[in-house]
């Protein structure tokens, strides 16, 4: 099994994938991942669109790659397009703190949580934010009032071992308030 500290060295943006298959049953097991994630009320804002076949995997490549963005997701067998529901808070709660966007955090960590569970599974991801959300609804039928928040791009990563991490140093990025 691996450790938590070696999965989060393991996992990185996936660019560069073998174009082989993916057992659903693989990516079933990140949506599971991503469904047990926390979320604020338990509300689970999220909804996973998964698409593991080669002709609407090309439709998801058309909607991402629009002015030469996302080539990378050329081999990319299956995808994962995340969708935002409304958040259902309990009343007191959305009353007191209503400029607070929950639901977009906890997609957030509902996507980390695939992301992780993709990486321990031996597959590549990478979390795209650009995309064209409108031709997303229309070739992938999803409903046009679910806001498109992120597609996965999930396979078979080229190389095995991740890259070293390029990250700032941790004084940079946190103070302890004392």
């Amino acid at each position: 099994m691996t450790s938590f500290s070696d999965l989060i060295l393991k996992r990185e943006s996936c660019r560069s994938y073998t174009g082989e298959s993916v057992d659903t049953s693989l990516l079933m097991k990140c949506v599971d991942a991503a469904r047990l994630a926390p979320s604020a009320c338990n509300s689970q804002p999220w909804k996973y669109y998964i698409v593991n076949d080669e002709k609407n995997a090309q439709s998801v490549r058309d909607c991402i790659q629009h002015n030469n963005m996302n080539k990378f997701a050329d081999k990319c067998p299956a995808f994962a397009i995340v969708t935002e529901q409304p958040a259902t808070l309990k009343a007191h709660i959305a009353a007191q703190v209503h400029s607070q966007k929950w639901a977009q955090n906890d997609v957030g960590i509902s996507v980390a949580h695939y992301c992780l569970q993709a990486a321990d599974s031996g597959l590549g991801t990478c979390i795209i934010g650009w995309l064209d959300e409108d031709m997303l609804h229309e070739k992938l039928g999803i409903p046009a009032e679910e806001k498109i928040r992120l597609v996965i791009a999930t396979g078979k990563p080229v190389e095995a071992q991740p890259r070293s991490k390029v990250r700032k140093p941790i004084e940079e990025i946190c103070t302890v308030i004392k």
